[in-house]
């Protein structure tokens, strides 16, 4: 793995001076800084750098659950580099190490939907909402997490910007809106759906993805079995499209739903309690919406009943046998 930095190097920010100590992936790495607290180092020569900056500067002190920017690196300035806050785990490897009470499902949930209040307030999308952009520090006893952060926001742009009005390619598929994956226009509805998506998978635990498709990621119908599985679920698609989609989006929905055999097909609102916990399914029932304009915000979904009253894991353990109830 070919490296930006060298481990012992030192670098120095506005605020700090930091050591590398460890490389994770290609543009991220571990360092220290003179108080020997572990920090993150991202570095990349791309426009999501400096995009996740700005975003950071402009909302980080109004969205205490963003991951916070904690300095810039100035010397050495090429290649540019931030350092961000460091969190023991994500999301993604925590439910898979063990899955999350609901109470953690819940503090979770909150914490992202707080901080997609704010982006969305000033129309911002995060874009890529999954469980491995989630990160977490862990506690001792009771809920499992003391910090919950959204990270990654590089991607995150304006519903006015071109992005967003030409329907790029945004976000992993199995997480991506279905306006998104017909390369409609999107908004901040499309990381709803994904909070959604991402519900779901940490309420059945076991790394089970409800939209993950039979075939591998390169399989030329990947994307297009996605959508089937969107219908499988929770369509059909409303007559409502015709008034978002153009004749060509419309002809691929047709080609979608005809494409889904009748006796596959398994709405999401007639799963049993012995699956899924009532409160739960009557939550996911209010996101997971084909029509984006019909999705709660952010806002709106803080004042949910969900979030009312005491947490309780009353969530029915099925194991594998609710997956594969749920699963084709």
């Amino acid at each position: 793995m070919s490296s930006l930095f060298g481990l012992g190097q030192l670098l120095k920010g506005k605020l700090g001076v930091y050591t590398i100590t460890r490389q994770l992936h290609q543009s991220i790495w571990l360092a220290i800084n003179q108080n020997e607290k572990t920090v993150v180092i991202k570095s990349i020569r791309h426009f999501r750098l400096e995009n996740e900056r700005d975003v950071l500067r402009r909302f980080q002190a109004r969205a205490p659950s963003l991951r916070p920017l904690i300095d810039e690196i100035e010397d050495p300035s090429d290649p540019p580099a931030l350092v961000l806050k460091y969190l023991d785990d994500d999301v993604l490897r925590a439910s898979a190490a063990k899955k999350l009470t609901r109470p953690e499902v819940k503090f979770v949930i909150r914490n992202l939907l707080e901080a997609l209040k704010v982006l969305h307030e000033d129309g911002y999308i995060h874009t890529d909402i999954k469980p491995d952009n989630v990160l977490v520090n862990y506690r001792p006893g009771g809920i499992r997490f003391a910090d919950v952060k959204l990270a990654d926001c590089g991607s995150t742009v304006h519903s006015n910007s071109g992005y967003a009005k030409e329907g790029d390619i945004i976000g992993a598929p199995i997480f991506r809106s279905p306006e998104a994956q017909l390369q409609m226009r999107w908004n901040t509805a499309t990381d709803i759906w994904s909070l959604g998506t991402m519900l779901i998978s940490l309420l059945w635990g076991g790394n089970w993805h409800i939209f993950k498709p039979d075939v591998p990621v390169d399989h030329e119908h990947y994307d297009l079995k996605i959508l089937m599985k969107h219908h499988q679920y929770f369509g059909p698609f409303p007559l409502s499209y015709r008034e978002i989609a153009d004749e060509d989006t419309l002809t691929i929905l047709a080609h979608v739903m005809n494409g889904v055999p009748h006796e596959i097909l398994k709405p999401f609102q007639f799963i049993t309690e012995r699956e899924i916990a009532k409160e739960d399914k009557a939550f996911l029932l209010k996101i997971m919406k084909l029509d984006p304009r019909d999705r709660p915000t952010a806002k709106e979904l803080l004042q949910d009943e969900w979030f009312q009253g005491e947490y309780s894991d009353g969530l029915v353990q099925g194991g594998v046998n609710k997956i594969e109830r749920l699963s084709v």
